[in-house]
């Protein structure tokens, strides 16, 4: 054990978000869990709307639920005790150890920050019972001193919990040197002796180049460099944790099958996608605000969002709906998850502002259903049978929302004994509540065959994720200094 009777624990910290922590942070529980130790990943607080849910029955951040798999275990909500889910340009939907206790504005949440450190010290002592070594990541950035007061994202926990930090930047960004020596510039100086060692990340080129760099930032700040992280573009093969990323889940054009994905305001568990995006036959095309849904898609497929009524009016408001009702009149198929299902039905409810302002809205009208929003929301692992196909899925169902109609007589899947989401009579518009429908190898295939001979699936998904994670962690352990670090962490020799 470490001072203060904890395991040894890492914190990485960021100079700036998508800097690449969490792939750092992946990468590290599975080097070190192949080396036998209990790892166990935590961040204290995470802004997303790309949730999972966990063993447990709450939701916690994608990225945390990746990090869980990269140790070879399952996710509990104590990885991610705080979760943010934004609803709108100044509010969140609040999420403490898994479950929603609000809808806070920006300034409201920081009133409650203070409050909220006690259940992320709960979860953290929870957490570390258990583990050998902890791996934590920070959010955003130790720099934004603005933020400083109550902070329990970077050092305010750093610090609560007397964790020693390694900084990551991002020199694909431009100007490392000054986002390092920036940081060490503008934070506390006992903050600035908190950090041991900083780390570059997605250089490209001859690392040895960067040299004067390393040495330069070492110089100014006193802190260790702990290594240069070469750009890995297989790294893209694993989810993403925020809609940062989905500029990058582009395919190549010209594959047998189009699936063609709108880009919700509040898009939210975009990783549906990743399954299909890896299809060696599958293009996914991710349609930016103010383009039109292209008119040579098989599929249009309407992902989920965290305000379904806000992204109905955001998806009517770029002329997708028109776009999709051409596409549906050339024959084209239509699915939609979770907000795309209720998107489907005729009309939604929320009579009590759940998800929106209070009221109704019309839905497309491609499906025969009707949903109210219900302040109840069901967070539960799924598993069951494709209807259309009898094949086996798997997956998790995560929404607020009854829906009901003559179109669930058509159900699209049976879960445990139950009917879920609903098929058009000619079965080309179907939905469902079920988020990772795709990541199933069998019914994948099984659903591709639908659109005829021109594509054939070959992917294991799982095993896909599971070697890119043993990849990540063989490219960290070429380019980090490991002893260096697990020095840092307090782990023996």
């Amino acid at each position: 054990m470490s001072s203060g009777g904890r395991p040894p624990a890492l914190m990485i910290q960021g100079t700036g978000s998508d800097v690449g922590k969490s792939l750092i942070v992946a990468g590290l529980c599975r080097v070190f869990a192949r080396r036998g130790l209990r790892v166990r990943p935590f961040k204290p607080q995470n802004m997303s709307n790309n949730a999972a849910v966990t063993a447990d029955g709450g939701e916690i951040g994608r990225a945390q639920a990746l990090q869980a798999r990269a140790c070879g275990i399952d996710p509990t909500v104590h990885m991610n005790p705080v979760l943010l889910k934004p609803e709108s340009e100044t509010g969140a939907q609040v999420i403490v150890q898994g479950r929603r206790i609000a809808t806070l504005k920006a300034r409201d949440y920081a009133a409650r920050k203070p409050e909220l450190l006690a259940a992320v010290l709960d979860s953290w002592r929870s957490l570390s019972a258990e583990a050998d070594l902890v791996l934590v990541e920070g959010a955003g950035s130790p720099a934004e001193v603005n933020l400083r007061a109550g902070d329990i994202a970077n050092m305010g926990f750093a610090e609560a919990a007397d964790l020693p930090v390694v900084l990551v930047a991002d020199i694909h960004r431009g100007g490392v040197i000054a986002s390092l020596v920036g940081t060490h510039a503008v934070i506390a100086p006992a903050e600035a002796a908190r950090i041991r060692g900083f780390i570059v990340n997605r250089f490209r080129g001859d690392a040895a180049l960067f040299a004067d760099g390393m040495r330069i930032v070492a110089e100014r700040t006193g802190w260790r460099g702990l290594g240069i992280v070469p750009h890995w573009p297989e790294a893209a093969r694993l989810p993403a944790e925020d809609a940062n990323a989905l500029a990058e889940i582009e395919t190549p054009r010209g594959r047998a099958i189009t699936v063609a994905v709108p880009v919700l305001s509040r898009i939210a568990n975009f990783d549906d996608l990743d399954p299909l995006r890896l299809e060696p036959d599958v293009a996914v095309r991710m349609v930016p605000p103010g383009e039109a849904l292209p008119g040579d898609a098989d599929l249009v497929l309407l992902p989920g969002s965290k305000s379904t009524i806000g992204d109905l009016a955001f998806l009517r408001a770029q002329g997708w709906d028109i776009d999709l009702m051409a596409h549906v009149r050339r024959g084209g198929r239509v699915l939609g998850l979770c907000a795309g299902f209720q998107m489907l039905g005729r009309r939604l409810h929320d009579p009590d502002g759940i998800d929106s302002a209070p009221g109704s809205a019309d839905g497309l009208g491609l499906l025969d259903l009707e949903t109210v929003m219900t302040p109840e929301k069901s967070l539960v692992a799924v598993a069951g049978t494709h209807r259309p196909t009898g094949t086996a899925i798997r997956g998790y169902e995560m929404h607020v929302g009854r829906t009901e109609g003559p179109a669930l007589a058509r159900p699209l899947l049976d879960l445990d004994g139950r009917p879920d989401g609903a098929v058009s009579p000619d079965g080309r518009i179907a939905g469902c509540y079920v988020h990772g429908l795709f990541a199933a190898d069998g019914f994948r295939s099984a659903f591709l065959a639908g659109f005829g001979p021109r594509a054939q699936a070959g992917l294991a998904y799982d095993a896909t994720v599971d070697a890119t994670l043993d990849g990540l962690a063989d490219h960290l352990e070429r380019h980090l200094d490991l002893p260096a670090l697990s020095k840092i962490a307090g782990l023996a020799a």
